[in-house]
């Protein structure tokens, strides 16, 4: 086992949260600026009273003079070569100039505070996540597939909160803050990474990387480091399904197969297209929901039960609505049902389509 490679990993992987404090660069930049600003402000207070102020030179104050002054002042180096000489003008330095100066102090005082204080804080904002964590959904991959997926959980009322990104690259996990997401940039497929994003408390792991080979690795890493999250993992080619089993996922997905059968229902049946599109896209009107039978449901016939059950959950087992071992539904049961999305979860569009 390369040690060395895994350290450097690890110390790669990066924390980002859904409002980021800035980076120090930026702070000094910023910080700058408003220093300049106060300068020039001064310059223009100075400058327009400049009939008040003597020169060593004996030359009258000039706008260049006025700047010269106003930055030895605020910076408090204070030569002396200019000097206020009228009432109206120590009057001004007293009122204005000397409160720019302050101000100018506290900006350069809270530039240094803030550039040595950032990491710090950033550190302490990613312990305090960590202790609060529980029970969340990890996601590894925020590629199309991840961020669909990301959407649906939305849609189905999981908080933002409770949502974290592993991915590679610095501009997804970038993507994912600014949809109010914890996100990680790092190797999805090592534990080091995974451990940053609290796998081994999480509820849920959806794996929706790229390639086949790198879903097996991190289903089997998810497994290893967490026993009972529901794990489940999206493959483009269905021989690899068996594999991600084996690698511990409890349900695999096999997106291009889907895809092409959909497509291939869509093309004989527009309609039955439409219809399927609504059920596994998140707010367009339908969708596929489990719940728990209501009291009144108990001991009744799946297909007497008004909103459609397409298959009963018993057991840890789902059996099609047809299957003459359900019999009757038990309390215990879980009802997989297709309904109308509530209006609250629709898309901008859809509210009125059901």
């Amino acid at each position: 086992m390369d040690v060395q490679g895994e350290d450097q990993a690890g110390r790669q992987s990066r924390f980002g949260f859904p409002y980021r404090p800035r980076g120090p660069f930026r702070i000094i930049v910023s910080r700058l600026a408003l220093a300049f600003a106060l300068i020039l402000l001064g310059t223009a207070v100075v400058y327009l009273g400049r009939s008040g102020y003597r020169d060593s030179t004996g030359h009258p104050l000039g706008l260049l003079t006025s700047f010269y002054y106003s930055a030895v002042t605020l910076t408090t180096i204070g030569y002396g070569d200019v000097v206020p000489a009228s009432d109206s003008a120590r009057i001004v330095n007293t009122l204005v100039i000397t409160p720019l100066r302050l101000g100018f102090l506290l900006v350069l005082v809270g530039t240094t505070i803030s550039a040595l204080t950032e990491r710090t804080r950033a550190e302490w904002r990613e312990q305090t996540w960590r202790g609060k964590v529980r029970n969340h959904t990890v996601v590894v991959g925020y590629g199309t597939k991840g961020r669909a997926a990301v959407a649906t959980l939305r849609a189905r009322g999981t908080e933002p909160r409770e949502i974290v990104v592993v991915d590679a690259a610095a501009s997804a996990v970038g993507e994912a803050n600014r949809h109010g997401l914890v996100g990680i940039v790092g190797d999805g497929t090592r534990s080091d990474v995974l451990a940053r994003a609290e796998l081994g408390k999480a509820g849920h792991v959806l794996i929706a990387t790229a390639s086949d080979d790198t879903a097996v690795l991190a289903a089997l890493t998810a497994r290893r480091m967490n026993s009972s999250a529901v794990i489940t993992a999206s493959v483009a080619r269905a021989e690899n399904v068996a594999l991600l089993r084996e690698g511990g996922a409890d349900n695999v997905i096999t997106s291009s197969e889907t895809a092409g059968h959909l497509l291939g229902v869509a093309s004989l049946s527009p309609s039955v297209g439409t219809v399927l599109e609504e059920l596994l896209s998140a707010g367009l009107g339908l969708e596929v929901a489990e719940r728990s039978p209501e009291p009144g449901e108990v001991g009744r016939d799946p297909r007497q039960i008004a909103e459609s059950v397409l298959a009963v959950v018993r057991d840890g087992r789902p059996l099609r609505y047809s299957d003459p071992r359900i019999g009757a539904v038990r309390a215990d049961d879980r009802l997989v049902i297709a309904r109308e999305t509530p209006a609250s979860h629709r898309r901008p569009g859809h509210e009125g389509k059901g």
